[in-house]
């Protein structure tokens, strides 16, 4: 079954939803520095979401095919990138609130669920 890349851009779009709704968690619950840090969390998932979307369709461009190795090995180096900016994000932003990090992940994370609401 090829990826459909449209899709994908889609999943992003969802995922920065769900991270503004994180923020606004954030901002309700800890105040300006926690919708910072809920805001920090949410990028940190949707950047590399974005950079996988936008690799697999240069690849997908070139190949004419995307191979479910690709998917494997694209998805560990996303997930690798998530956890990456989230140490950096406590390494250059030492008041981060981590309960609304968290919070902002998780929110965040809920739109792969949501997802599946987008028609193809």
């Amino acid at each position: 079954m090829p990826v459909r890349i449209g899709q994908m851009y889609k999943a992003v779009v969802l995922q920065l939803l769900c991270a503004s709704l994180g923020v606004a968690c954030g901002a309700a619950m800890y105040g300006l520095a926690g919708a910072i840090s809920a805001g920090l969390a949410g990028l940190a998932y949707v950047l590399p979401s974005a950079l996988f979307a936008w690799g697999l369709q240069a690849l997908a461009r070139q190949m004419n095919a995307v191979y479910g190795i690709t998917l494997l090995l694209g998805e560990f180096i996303k997930i690798l990138l998530v956890v990456l900016v989230l140490v950096g994000i406590a390494w250059v932003y030492p008041g981060v609130l981590w309960g609304a990090v968290v919070m902002g992940l998780i929110i965040t994370l809920q739109a792969n669920f949501l997802a599946f609401l987008v028609k193809p």
